[in-house]
């Protein structure tokens, strides 16, 4: 790539990157100082801390991963640092997806309005029940990655680069073609808790529906649709900014058949960086403690800035 196409895209990575950092560390931050205080941590918060926790993570890995495709191309030659990445991405990708879902089932069971005994004994149980279900979201998203390991060969990025070696086409196609179809497979198995965070979404619909038929009366101010939408703005934002997260990751996949290898890459990075480097500011304006404690730093920030101009 020309240097100013490769300064470009890794200053548009930086940014991305410091807003994302910027967004999680913030969360984690205020939910960890809050339970420093009360000595004790409310069930939202710990599945906010572990997303916030996840996504700083993943959105290491991805920078690491665009600075080593620009300013150290070959050190991937060997494949052993390849998989090393690949696995973390992989790990990250899926605990950050597995964790988002929790809080999609957080807001549903808590803020639905149902008299089914299945969901009124979820309902009841979910709070105590959230710091087993997280350990067993990490178990699976470790066990989901393992295979990235065995997949990779130690000729896999030699093949990636050596691309104008007639001896080494056939292999290179059936490398490419087995990193490409395992990556696909592992990925595709994100769809169930995406899934499992659409129906909760549809379900919240339905139950706002059904409280405003039976209010029969002005709804504005009402605390329980306010917590209706802003649990479905949650959800749906969530949704949709995993949409073009997975685009890119076939952007980034499918580069390794493209010339242009590395550029298609860094590429597919940059709209990944821009889920979980966004997200974080959207439950960050959609949680009340996090929204005021955004609002002191800011008010803060102004004081300061303000003492030191005059």
């Amino acid at each position: 790539m020309p240097d100013i196409v490769e300064n470009s895209l890794m200053l548009i990575a930086a940014v991305e990157f410091s807003m994302g950092i910027l967004g999680n560390v913030f969360i984690a931050v205020v939910n960890f100082m809050d339970w420093i205080k009360k000595r004790k941590i409310a069930s939202i918060d710990l599945i906010l801390t572990s997303l916030a926790i996840s996504r700083i993570c993943l959105l290491c890995i991805i920078l690491l991963d665009c600075f080593i495709l620009v300013l150290y191309p070959d050190i991937y030659t060997a494949g052993k640092q390849m998989r090393i990445i690949d696995f973390f991405w992989t790990l990250t990708n899926h605990l950050s997806v597995w964790f988002a879902t929790c809080l999609s089932i957080f807001y549903f069971l808590k803020i639905a309005n149902f008299f089914h005994p299945l969901f009124l004994w979820m309902k009841w149980r979910i709070g105590s029940v959230i710091p087993r279900i997280l350990l067993g979201c990490l178990a699976l998203s470790v066990f989901i990655s393992l295979p990235v390991i065995d997949n990779l060969n130690d000729d896999f990025r030699g093949c990636v680069k050596a691309k104008w070696k007639r001896n080494l086409t056939l292999r290179c196609r059936v490398n490419k073609a087995q990193y490409a179809s395992i990556k696909i497979c592992l990925n595709l198995l994100t769809l169930f808790p995406l899934s499992v965070s659409l129906i909760s979404f549809f379900l919240l619909i339905f139950s706002l529906w059904r409280h405003t038929r039976q209010m029969q009366l002005n709804t504005t101010g009402d605390p329980s649709i306010e917590a209706h939408v802003g649990a479905m703005k949650a959800i749906i934002s969530f949704l949709l900014l995993f949409l073009v997260y997975y685009l890119a990751f076939l952007i980034a996949t499918s580069s390794y058949f493209m010339p242009e290898t590395e550029l298609a890459v860094m590429i597919g990075e940059l709209i990944a960086l821009i889920y979980p480097s966004s997200h974080s500011f959207i439950l960050i304006l959609g949680n009340n403690k996090l929204k005021q404690a955004s609002l002191r730093v800011l008010w803060k920030i102004k004081y300061i800035l303000k003492r030191r101009h005059f």
